[in-house]
């Protein structure tokens, strides 16, 4: 069953719920269109563990890092979007990473679907100006987790 975001401010309150729940390991794949608000949430995320100033999307920086003590755990905001080979995303080290932080990431769909098989991954469509409509597949990571209530 879809989640109706009514605005913004909504967004970043379920990113700031869904931190409370992000552990060291978790991947969560954010797609949708441009201005569907998946840096939005990703915001909303890194506000939940801490993270008190401006959270910019990663698209030229492609990894974003958010370590301790600005955060709870660490974190890759990554943004896939301009990756073209698959060779590109070794050079991110997005494994080591994963060891002891979280990865949020944008256009996911540029790596392999089975990157994914564990993940929380989200899609945001855009319903009106403020309205968004979040549905999900939640890997097995994420089965005591989500959706949050």
């Amino acid at each position: 069953m879809p989640l109706i975001l009514d605005n913004e401010a909504a967004t970043l309150a379920l990113g700031k719920k869904l931190a409370e729940a992000l552990r060291p390991g978790d991947k969560i794949a954010l797609t949708g269109t441009l201005g569907a608000g998946k840096t939005t949430l990703a915001r909303g995320i890194l506000r939940g563990l801490g993270f008190g100033d401006d959270v910019p999307s990663p698209t030229f920086a492609i990894v974003q890092q958010y370590d301790l003590p600005e955060v709870r755990i660490p974190v890759a905001h990554v943004d896939f979007y301009r990756i073209e080979e698959p060779d590109e995303v070794q050079e991110l080290g997005l494994d080591d990473i994963l060891m002891d932080g979280a990865m949020i990431a944008e256009w996911p769909d540029r790596m392999p679907a089975s990157f994914w098989s564990d993940a929380l991954q989200l899609t945001l469509e855009i319903e009106n100006d403020d309205t968004r409509q979040l549905t999900w597949t939640a890997g097995p990571a994420w089965k005591d987790r989500w959706p949050i209530t």
